[in-house]
């Protein structure tokens, strides 16, 4: 893995940023994320600057929750995922408002025992979180996964202020007493329910503040950039299909380092 230094590349003073964006991906995270964390900490140790972790927590698929582990005795991997408070939120809230059921952390400390040794049985312990996108984040911290990584969200209305505008994006609204996340499409706003089904919203629901925005996928690049300003990007392997460079052509795309069963649980303590 190589880079150019930053002073080599025109629009960008001062020190590198090394970023790179990832979903909360599990209560455990899945070995993909740590490999972006690795290529940006040896792109650091390379360059000097910041590493800036940008959290796609707007982003509301419960699928990227899901934890897979291997049973310590048969070896079969099972998958986990969070439990939350209801139907509606847990498909469609963006990951920082879909609240976590009452029983779910008791019945889930259970189970752990089964695939992962005491260490990190006691750290899920003492971590609690109302919600599966700060769950997520607490666990990495507290697996030493984060030390010297600055986490911006993409839930921050701060954030999403400074933010440039675009043209393809999510609304998080209420609907039915949850925040929901909505796609703008044609002047209305649709939860969609897989395959062609949508649930159009009301039209009361479609005056929104650029606080309750955040991008689609293809757009995420250009909105993201626009707030942290990186030098150099971390991709994974499905970002290479997608990531339109031509959005962000100032920027050095590093690509993470391979990693085994990159979407399985990391389940090992930093430091």
């Amino acid at each position: 893995m190589s880079a150019r230094r930053v002073e080599e590349r025109p629009g960008f003073p001062g020190e590198p940023i090394i970023a790179f964006g990832q979903q909360p991906c599990g209560f455990f995270p899945r070995r993909f994320l740590v490999a972006k964390i690795r290529t940006a900490r040896r792109l650091q140790a390379e360059l000097g600057g910041r590493v800036v972790y940008f959290c796609h927590d707007s982003d509301h698929d419960p699928r990227e929750t899901r934890t897979i582990m291997r049973h310590r005795a048969t070896g079969q991997p099972a998958p986990l995922n969070f439990a939350v408070v209801s139907k509606l939120q847990r498909k469609f809230s963006p990951l920082y408002a879909k609240r976590i059921a009452a029983d779910w952390h008791a019945r889930t400390l259970g189970q752990l025992p089964n695939y992962v040794d005491q260490p990190l049985v006691d750290l899920f312990r003492k971590t609690s979180a109302e919600t599966v996108a700060s769950f997520c984040l607490e666990m990495y911290r507290a697996m030493g996964l984060l030390d010297g990584v600055d986490v911006v969200t993409s839930s921050d209305p701060a954030v999403r202020r400074r933010a440039c505008d675009v043209d393809d994006f999510f609304v998080d609204l209420p609907y039915e007493g949850a925040i929901v996340r909505a796609r703008a499409r044609d002047g209305g706003l649709y939860l969609h329910e897989g395959g062609d089904s949508f649930v159009t919203l009301p039209p009361a629901a479609s005056a929104f503040g650029k606080e309750q925005i955040s991008p689609t996928r293809d757009t995420r690049l250009r909105w993201m950039q626009s707030v942290i300003h990186c030098t150099h990007y971390v991709t994974g392997a499905s970002e290479q299909a997608y990531l339109r460079q031509e959005d962000a052509p100032e920027i050095v795309y590093v690509r993470r380092e391979d990693i085994e069963r990159s979407d399985e649980a990391f389940t090992e303590l930093s430091g």
